[in-house]
C-alpha cells in the first residue's frame, strides 16, 4: 500500500511538473526561511539557560521615582552586597560585580587587551560557569588570583601549563592564574575572557573601599541566589525598603529582583513595570516565520484544488474499484507529506550554504546542529503540520468527488472550488503586504534617528581609552599632538560623547521641593566643547584662564528650559550639598539613545574622573597617516599599553543595530513572501488562462481584442488583492503604532506608505497574471476550439 502510494505521489509531480516546481519551491523558501529565523529565535531565547542555577539567580534593581515617573536601573551602592546576605532566609548568596572593561594583560613579551569583570568570590559558586581547571569555591578567594578561558590561556601561554603562571595587569598587578573556564557561550550575558577578585579591586582602588559604607552611590551590580525561586514576592518584599531604612532618603529607592533568564529578553521597563526588550523582536520575526510558512501552505492548497478537474476522473475510477474515501484522504495527505518532506530537505541544503552570510547579517554563530534531539523533533514536527496543514483541504476536497458525475464528464468544480482559493489569495497578499508596510515604516523609523540633530560634530574624532599610566603625562600628550599639525584639539571625559555612565540630582533657584529630575553627568576637562565640536549658546566653557573652574559648572539648553532661568550666568546651583556658580550653556548632544529626547546635562571640570581621551584629528585625504601619529606619540608616552581607538561614528552606529537587523531582515523576508506568493499567483493564474483557453477563443473569433481578453482574466485577480489591501492596512496601521509605542521619538506613519504599497502589490501580481492571461489571449484560435 505504502509503495503504491509513493509511486502514484511521484507519478503526479512529474505529469504536473510546473506544479510541482511551484509547490517545491514556495515550500522549501517558506522552510529555509522559517529554519533561518528560527535558528535567530532559539539563540535569544536560550540566553543564560545554560547555568544550572539560571532559574535561581538574580540582579538587584531599582525602582525610584523622578522625572515625573518610576524609573528602573540596575547600579545599586555597594553595601547591598553584604547587607543582602543576611536580609532574609530566602537568599542562598550575593556577590558582587563591576561593568566589565578592557585591562591589559601581560605575559613576557605578549601584551593583549581583552575584556573582563571584577567579581566577588561567590560570584563562580552562583554563575556556575564551567571550570575545567579549580574550584568554584576557593578559585576567586585570594586577591592576586586570576581566573581565565581556555582561548586567553591558548593566546597568552600556547601550549604550556597556565595554572600558577603570573599575567601582568595593567602594568600594575600580578596575578597568579588559579583557575580555568571553558570559553564562555556566545548565548551569555556576561562576555569574558577573565575573572579577577573584587578584593583585589579593593586592594588597588581606594574609591572602592571608600563605598563600602556609602548608601548613596549607585555604581554597582549585586546578584543575588534565591533558595527557592517561588519565593522571590516574599524576598523582595522583604529588602525593597533596604536603602531607606539605611538612611537613603534622598532618592526613595525600592529594590527588586530581576531574574536572569528575563535579561536578554526583557531588558526595558516603563514606569517601574517590564515593556519588553529583544521579545518584542522574537515574537515580531516568529510571527513572520509563521506567515511566511502559511503562505507557503496556501500555495499549495490553491494549485492542488485549481488542479482538482485534472484529477477527478482518477478519483473516480480508484471509487469505482472500491477505494473508500477514507483511503483517498490518505494517498492525497501522503503526497503532501512527501512534498514537505522533499521541501525541508531541500531547505536544510539551502540553509547550509547561505547561513554565513545569514550570520553575519545578524551578527551571530548561528549552526544547524544535527546532533540535537530538538532540531529533529522540530523538523518531524513542522514537516509533519506543513503537510497535513497544506493537504487536508485538497485531500478531503478531492476525495469527496461523486465518481458518477466524474466519469461521465459532467464534473465541474464551480464556486464551490474557486471561492476557497480566492479567500487563500486574500490571506496571501493580506500578509505580503503587511510586510511590506512595516518595511517602510521600520526604515522611516530608522532614517529619523539618524538624521536628528546630534549637537556635535562627529567626523575624524576618535576615543582612547584612559589608563593611569597616559593620565600621568595627560598634559604632555595632549601638548604634543596638538603641535604635530595632524590633530586640532583633545580632550578627556568620564565617558566616551556616545554613551553616558552618570546621572546626578541639580539643584536651582526655585526648583519646586517635590520636583526631582535626574540630570547626565560629564567630568571633563578643558577644550571639551571645541574638541567635540558642541555649539557654546550662552556664557563660556571651561578655561585655563580661570581658577575657579572647578568650582563653576555648564548646562545645556535642555537643562535651561528645564530650569526655567532668565539670566542663567552667574547663578549658584546645588551639586552634592555645595554651590557652583554656572559659567556657561551649551547646545544639546545626543549621547544617549537616538530615540529619546536629550536628557538635561550639566558638565563639570574634574580631571580625576575621566575614562576617556578625546582627539579631534584635522581634515585629511590621509587619514592613515593621523593615526599613525597619534599612534606614535601614544607609545611614547604609554608604551605599555597597545594604541587601540574607536571612531565615535562607528561607535554612535552601534545604537542602530538592532533595528538595522530588524529592518534589513524584514526587508528580506517582505521579498521572500513576495516571492513565494508570486510564484502561487503565477501558477494560479497559469491554470486559469488554461481553463478558460476555448472561452478566451470563442471571444477572439467573435472579434475581442488581446487587450480585452488580458483584462478580463486580470479583473479577478485584482479584485482579490484590492480586497487584501483593504484588509491588510488597518490592521497593519494598529501593529505598527503598538510597535512605535515602544520609542519616544518615533516616525508617523503616513498616509502615502498605505497608497504606495498597495500600487506595488497591484502591479506586482497583474504583471505576473497580465502575462499568463497575455500568452492565452495570443494563443490561435483555431487550436483551442479545434475540439469542438
Amino acid at each position: 500500500m505504502l509503495k503504491n502510494f509513493l509511486i502514484v505521489a511521484i507519478r503526479s509531480l512529474g505529469k504536473n511538473r510546473l506544479y510541482s516546481i511551484i509547490n517545491i519551491s514556495g515550500l522549501s523558501v517558506g522552510f529555509t526561511c522559517s529554519l533561518l529565523i528560527l535558528l535567530w529565535v532559539a539563540d535569544e531565547t536560550s540566553f543564560d539557560s545554560f547555568h544550572p542555577k539560571a532559574d535561581r539567580l538574580y540582579q538587584v534593581w531599582g525602582n525610584a521615582e523622578f522625572d515625573g515617573k518610576i524609573n528602573s536601573w540596575r547600579s545599586v551602592p555597594l553595601p547591598t552586597y553584604e547587607a543582602l546576605k543576611d536580609a532574609h532566609s530566602g537568599i542562598a548568596n550575593t556577590t558582587v560585580a563591576d561593568w566589565g572593561g578592557n585591562h591589559l594583560l601581560k605575559v613576557g613579551e605578549k601584551r593583549m587587551m581583552q575584556q573582563g569583570y571584577y567579581v566577588g568570590e561567590e560570584f563562580l559558586e552562583m554563575f556556575e560557569f564551567p571550570l575545567l581547571v579549580g574550584d568554584a569555591a576557593t578559585v576567586l578567594d585570594d586577591p592576586s588570583s586570576i581566573v581565565i578561558t581556555t582561548s586567553l590561556a591558548k593566546s597568552l601561554f600556547g601550549d604550556a601549563d597556565p595554572m600558577g603562571q603570573v599575567i601582568r595587569v595593567d602594568d600594575k598587578s600580578s596575578l597568579k592564574v588559579t583557575g580555568i573556564l571553558k570559553d564562555i557561550p556566545n548565548n551569555s550575558s556576561f562576555e569574558l575572557e577573565y575573572l579577577m577578585p573584587w578584593k583585589h579591586r579593593e586592594a588597588i582602588n581606594p574609591w572602592v573601599v571608600e563605598n563600602k559604607t556609602n548608601w548613596g552611590n549607585y555604581s554597582f551590580q549585586v546578584y543575588v541566589e534565591l533558595v527557592d525561586a517561588s519565593k522571590r514576592p516574599e524576598v523582595v518584599a522583604g529588602i525593597e525598603n533596604m536603602l531607606y531604612e539605611h538612611g537613603e532618603t534622598e532618592l526613595i529607592t525600592k529594590l527588586f529582583l530581576h531574574p536572569l533568564l528575563k535579561w536578554r529578553l526583557y531588558s526595558s521597563f516603563e514606569n517601574g513595570k517590564v515593556t519588553g526588550g529583544m521579545s518584542d523582536y522574537v515574537r515580531l520575526f516568529t510571527a513572520i516565520a509563521i506567515f511566511i510558512l502559511v503562505i507557503a501552505c496556501i500555495n499549495f492548497m490553491n494549485l492542488s484544488t485549481a488542479r482538482s478537474e485534472r484529477r477527478a476522473r482518477e478519483v473516480g475510477i480508484r471509487k469505482s474499484l472500491g477505494s473508500r474515501k477514507g483511503q483517498l484522504i490518505a494517498q492525497f495527505l501522503g503526497e503532501s507529506l512527501f512534498l514537505s518532506m522533499l521541501s525541508f530537505f531541500i531547505a536544510v541544503i539551502i540553509s547550509l550554504l547561505v547561513l554565513p552570510a545569514y550570520n553575519n547579517l545578524v551578527e551571530k554563530e548561528l549552526v544547524i546542529d544535527f546532533t540535537s534531539s530538538q532540531f529533529w523533533i522540530y523538523s518531524i514536527v513542522v514537516v509533519f503540520v506543513t503537510g497535513i496543514l497544506s493537504g487536508s483541504y485538497p485531500a478531503f476536497y478531492l476525495s469527496s468527488f461523486n465518481p458518477v458525475r466524474t466519469l461521465k464528464g459532467s464534473f465541474s468544480v464551480g464556486k464551490s472550488g474557486a471561492t476557497p482559493r480566492k479567500v487563500l489569495v486574500i490571506i496571501q497578499f493580506a500578509f505580503a503586504i503587511m510586510l511590506m508596510i512595516s518595511t517602510v515604516v521600520i526604515f522611516k523609523q530608522i532614517e529619523l534617528a539618524k538624521n536628528r540633530e546630534l549637537g556635535y560634530k562627529q567626523e575624524n574624532l576618535i576615543t582612547i581609552q584612559n589608563n593611569e599610566e597616559i593620565a600621568k603625562n595627560y598634559y604632555i600628550f595632549k601638548e604634543e599632538l596638538e603641535q604635530s599639525g595632524y590633530v586640532e584639539s583633545v580632550t578627556r571625559s568620564n565617558s566616551a560623547i556616545t554613551d553616558i555612565n552618570s546621572n546626578n540630582f541639580l539643584g536651582w533657584p526655585g526648583k519646586p521641593e517635590t520636583q526631582r529630575v535626574i540630570f547626565t553627568t560629564i567630568a571633563c576637562e578643558y577644550d571639551y566643547a571645541k574638541t567635540m565640536g558642541i555649539e557654546v549658546l550662552m556664557g563660556r566653557d571651561f578655561s585655563k584662564e580661570f581658577t575657579t573652574d572647578t568650582a563653576s559648572i555648564v548646562i545645556n539648553k535642555a537643562a535651561l528650559d528645564l530650569m526655567g532661568l532668565e539670566e542663567p550666568l552667574g547663578t549658584p546651583l546645588d551639586l552634592w550639598g555645595g554651590k557652583r556658580k554656572l559659567i556657561g550653556v551649551v547646545d544639546n548632544v545626543m549621547m544617549g539613545s537616538p530615540y529619546d529626547p536629550v536628557k538635561p546635562m550639566f558638565m563639570i571640570l574634574d580631571p580625576n574622573w575621566t575614562d576617556a581621551i578625546t582627539v579631534r584629528l584635522k581634515a585629511t585625504d590621509d587619514l592613515q597617516a593621523s593615526l599613525a601619529v597619534v599612534g606614535d606619540v601614544f607609545n611614547k608616552h604609554n608604551p605599555a599599553y597597545p594604541f587601540e581607538y574607536t571612531f565615535v561614528d562607528v561607535e554612535f552606529q552601534k545604537k542602530f543595530t538592532t533595528i538595522n537587523m530588524t529592518q534589513r531582515l524584514a526587508t528580506i523576508f517582505s521579498f521572500l513572501t513576495i516571492f513565494i506568493t508570486g510564484l502561487g499567483l503565477f501558477g494560479l493564474a497559469s491554470f486559469t488562462a488554461e481553463q478558460r483557453i476555448k472561452e478566451i477563443g470563442v471571444r477572439k473569433v467573435l472579434g475581442a481584442s488581446v487587450f480585452s481578453l488580458v483584462a478580463l482574466i486580470s479583473k479577478d485577480f485584482t479584485k482579490l488583492v484590492l480586497i487584501a489591501f483593504a484588509v491588510s492596512a488597518p490592521m497593519a496601521w494598529y501593529l505598527l503604532s503598538k510597535y512605535l509605542e515602544r520609542y519616544t521619538i518615533h516616525t508617523s506613519i503616513d498616509w502615502w506608505i498605505f497608497p504606495l504599497v498597495g500600487v506595488v502589490a497591484l502591479s506586482f501580481a497583474l504583471a505576473i497574471v497580465s502575462d499568463q492571461a497575455r500568452r492565452a489571449a495570443l494563443t490561435n484560435p483555431a487550436r483551442s476550439l479545434r475540439s469542438e
